[in-house]
C-alpha cells in the first residue's frame, strides 16, 4: 500500500547563545505534547521557504526572509497513515521576538540537550545533524 506524501517544512531558530527553539504540540492536535522545530504543511504553489516564512508569522509572530533561511538536511519518516518529507533549515536571523500564538509552550534549548525534550519519530534523527553543525 502507498501511503500520501505530506510535505512539512521545519526550521531550525538559533538564538545568538547558540540556542534552539523548540515548540510543543498543544492539545487537541496528534501528537500532542511532543516537542518539534516550528513550522507546517507546506500548501499548494508554495515553496518549502515561503510555507516557513508563512508559519513562522502565523505561529510565532516573527518575520525572516527565504535569503535567511540555510538548508541544514532532511527527515523521510512513514507514519502509520502519511509519509512525511520535511526539509530542515537553520535560520540565525528574524524581526520580532517569537511568541506563541498557538497556545503552544516555547522553549530555548541547548544543542546537547534537545534529547531531554520527547519529539515525534521523524525529528529524532535530526537531533545529531543539528548538534554536529552548531
Amino acid at each position: 500500500m502507498s501511503l500520501p506524501v505530506v510535505l512539512v517544512s521545519a526550521v531550525a531558530l538559533v538564538d545568538a547563545d547558540g540556542r534552539v527553539l523548540l515548540a510543543q504540540r498543544p492539545e487537541g492536535k496528534s501528537m500532542a505534547g511532543l516537542w518539534e522545530f516550528p513550522g507546517g504543511k507546506v500548501e499548494p504553489g508554495e515553496s518549502p521557504e515561503v510555507a516557513l516564512i508563512r508559519e513562522l508569522q502565523e505561529e510565532l509572530g516573527i518575520d525572516t526572509w527565504a535569503s535567511c533561511l540555510a538548508p541544514l538536511t532532511f527527515a523521510s519518516h512513514a507514519y502509520s497513515d502519511f509519509h512525511l518529507l520535511m526539509p530542515l533549515f537553520v535560520c540565525r536571523k528574524w524581526n520580532g521576538i517569537p511568541k506563541s500564538n498557538e497556545n503552544q509552550a516555547l522553549a530555548w534549548v541547548k544543542p546537547m540537550k534537545l534529547r531531554d525534550y520527547p519529539m515525534p519519530p521523524a525529528d529524532l534523527p535530526l537531533i545529531p545533524i543539528l548538534r554536529d553543525w552548531l
